[in-house]
């Protein structure tokens, strides 16, 4: 194993180009049935499978969100375009927020968005939230690159036979600890959210 910088860095970018989201637009105007909604989740998030064999999502998560108060009922068994996007937020949501958070950050979206015929409806709230996230993607650059060269000088002291090792696992420690900053960050802002019930 070595660690190849450039090489490293030049597939994280890569990876990070790949990241794009499904625009509400192309989010089907008809309402889905269970196995039609699986099927349209799985074709456009595929890019963000980890191995071929995983799962975005199946009928048994899609019926616990609902059965949970997460996700809106089905109305006769039919998704619509709002289901649809609240999947999508669910989806970037649960690797990093319990259930019980997304809940609470989804609740005052669902109440006042979901299924609006008129004002501020839901996919445009959806349409700038992610147009804003994926204009983060050059910012994302330089911080893979940074954190790689703190990973490279932070090992340069250290003689050992496992150097290359040690070189990833210091990269690896350094972009958790980032990933548990951000999620002690997110957690103290919706303790901040006012509790939907009050």
């Amino acid at each position: 194993m070595t660690f190849d910088r450039d090489n490293l860095i030049e597939s994280i970018l890569s990876s990070i180009d790949r990241m794009d989201y499904t625009k509400s637009e192309d989010i089907p105007n008809l309402d889905l049935y269970m196995d039609q909604l699986i099927t349209f989740m799985e074709k456009k998030l595929s890019n963000t499978k980890r191995n071929p064999d995983d799962k975005i999502m199946t009928k048994t998560m899609v019926n616990n969100y609902a059965k949970s108060g997460l996700l809106p009922p089905p109305e006769k068994k039919k998704y619509n375009k709002d289901h649809i996007m609240i999947l999508f937020f669910i989806y970037y949501f649960k690797n990093i927020l319990s259930i019980n958070d997304i809940k609470k950050l989804l609740g005052p979206i669902e109440t006042n968005y979901f299924n609006q015929k008129s004002g501020l409806k839901l996919s445009t709230i959806y349409d700038e939230v992610f147009q804003t996230a994926m204009k983060q993607t050059e910012d994302l650059k330089k911080f893979v690159e940074e954190k790689t060269d703190i990973a490279l000088k932070s090992c340069k002291s250290l003689e050992s036979s496992d150097e290359e090792f040690l070189h990833y696992f210091t990269f690896i420690c350094t972009l958790s600890f980032d990933a548990y900053v951000k999620r002690l960050m997110i957690e103290k802002l919706i303790d901040l959210l006012p509790d939907e019930k009050k």
